[in-house]
């Protein structure tokens, strides 16, 4: 069912540390159910790279139920890439065409551009996205690849973008 107009979004940030219980298990469900499952992609989805990054959850709230439809993470320079990246973009079935994927991914990129001012932003993105993440100002720096049996290309945002 999709996210009706009148419910909102609660952007909340977090640290690996400050994450509740709750929160990382909604996270990695939500991953998992879109990553793993809908996308048939069996990969390492906890790579490590999660206790050095900030993760932004954008819970949907209705009739004060809180539900999970959207998550990314940002990882500092040097954790995947030499520059700052953003990954795990992903929201749920039911927020899909609502604008709540453009509306977190502005919202990633932001935090990155005042965390690591003046600094290169780079990302995995599936090339059926690419153009998504060119809207953004990231530009294309690598041939497609196939990785977890799903077509990607390196993009990478300039830092005087």
């Amino acid at each position: 069912m999709p996210i009706p107009e009148h419910s909102t979004t609660q952007w909340q940030w977090s640290r690996f540390d400050q994450l509740g219980l709750h929160d990382l298990y909604a996270l990695l469900a939500l991953r998992q159910a879109v990553f793993v499952v809908e996308q048939a992609c069996l990969f390492q989805d906890i790579d490590g790279a999660d206790q050095a990054s900030w993760h932004l959850l954008g819970w949907q709230v209705r009739d004060g139920q809180r539900t999970l439809a959207a998550y990314l993470r940002c990882l500092p320079p040097g954790t995947k890439y030499p520059e700052a990246s953003i990954g795990r973009v992903v929201s749920a079935v039911s927020a899909r065409g609502t604008g709540l994927g453009r509306a977190l991914f502005s919202e990633g990129l932001k935090h990155l551009l005042q965390v690591c001012p003046g600094q290169a932003i780079r990302l995995a993105a599936q090339q059926r996205l690419e153009g998504f993440y060119a809207s953004f100002g990231f530009v294309t720096c690598s041939a497609a690849y196939l990785e977890d049996d799903i077509w990607h290309v390196d993009m990478r945002r300039p830092a005087d973008a």
